[in-house]
């Protein structure tokens, strides 16, 4: 008689390993679920079967051509949108590794907390945010192109990380944009300030913007005078100061978070700031910046005064002229958006 087998099973067991994360881990088993019920996969848990949909999605794939820090750049070794959001994967998988979370919720995340961005970096959002009449930011976009555009239909803890991801500039632990209501989610935040200020660093060098002789001796002192090291540094100071999540320690008042030493918070900070002065504000590269806006104005305006030729599968119908507009340009890559600017005589 043929042996039978429930392949249910690889599902059971892998959500049966998630039981012996951390008690403070967000286990897949237990997810707050998705917008429209699904039947599980039977070999995957939730947060793995949302980091696949998220990988093969037409908005991930973009990112290839979307611009990190320096638009259009002449190399084939710029930072671009894609290769900075594996860098915040990676990184997020090891700090979640590291202190027995979630790592496949901390890399699903990551992989879409960039995937909204629109085209020529923070020149294009803030182009965008200054046209569109509800404003723009690319995190919100993010989760709007996972649950609205994409339909991706991903759990409620990893949309959660998605639209909680961003910084401001005045501190890196600020928490102005919101805090993810999971670890796995406050993870991803911090490890893409990790990333960007370290491969901003090697493009502003590969650029000759800076040289790695000219950062503050108290980056250099504290955090390395490498980015291998830098690196090593902010991620094992994470894991230290966040110990708590691993539930192997008392928590603190209020429960465990992902942090850092004052220390070193000090001494990113003072980096942060320094590429602030020395590169994402230079002006050489503002004039650059400008350009890159007049592109994204242009096209916003002209594709809200025009809808009729907005001709992309990625609009909602029925949406408002200007928020169809917006979907379109947002959802643009760089050379895309240089190429339609140039079709309307931009």
């Amino acid at each position: 008689m043929p042996q039978t087998f429930d392949l249910a099973a690889v599902r059971r067991r892998l959500e049966e390993r998630e039981r012996t994360l951390s008690p403070y881990a967000a286990r897949s088993a237990d997810t707050r679920g998705r917008e429209s019920p699904e039947e599980p996969s039977p070999v995957r848990t939730e947060y793995q079967r949302d980091r696949d949909r998220i990988i093969h999605c037409k908005a991930f794939r973009r990112l290839k051509h979307k611009t990190q820090v320096f638009i259009a750049p002449i190399g084939d070794h710029y930072v671009t949108r894609l290769t900075h959001t594996l860098e915040v994967a990676q990184i997020a998988r090891t700090i979640a590794r590291a202190l027995n979370l979630n790592e496949d919720l901390a890399e699903a995340a990551a992989l879409a907390h960039d995937i909204g961005h629109p085209p020529f970096g923070h020149a294009g959002e803030q182009a965008l945010a200054d046209v569109v009449p509800e404003g723009f930011r690319h995190a919100e976009h993010s989760l709007r192109v996972v649950e609205k555009l994409e339909r991706l239909n991903l759990t409620w803890e990893v949309r959660d990380g998605i639209v909680n991801s961003s910084k401001v500039r005045e501190d890196i632990m600020a928490e102005a944009w919101g805090t993810p209501t999971t670890l796995e989610g406050q993870i991803v935040k911090l490890s893409d300030a990790v990333a960007y200020m370290n491969h901003d660093i090697a493009d502003a060098i590969r650029a000759g913007l800076i040289t790695e002789e000219e950062l503050p001796r108290e980056v250099s002192d504290v955090l390395g005078r490498r980015h291998s090291q830098r690196i090593n540094t902010l991620v094992s100071d994470i894991v230290q100061a966040s110990w708590a999540a691993t539930g192997d320690v008392p928590p603190p008042e209020g429960g465990p978070r992902i942090t850092m030493s004052d220390r070193i918070r000090a001494a990113a900070n003072v980096l942060r700031e320094f590429m602030f002065q020395r590169v994402y504000l230079l002006e050489e590269r503002q004039e650059e910046a400008e350009r890159a806006k007049q592109i994204v104005r242009r096209l916003y305006q002209y594709f809200a005064a025009h809808p009729d030729e907005v001709h992309s599968e990625f609009v909602i119908e029925g949406d408002p002229d200007w928020r169809r507009a917006a979907d379109y340009v947002a959802g643009m890559t760089d050379g895309y958006a240089v190429s339609a600017a140039e079709r309307l005589g931009g």
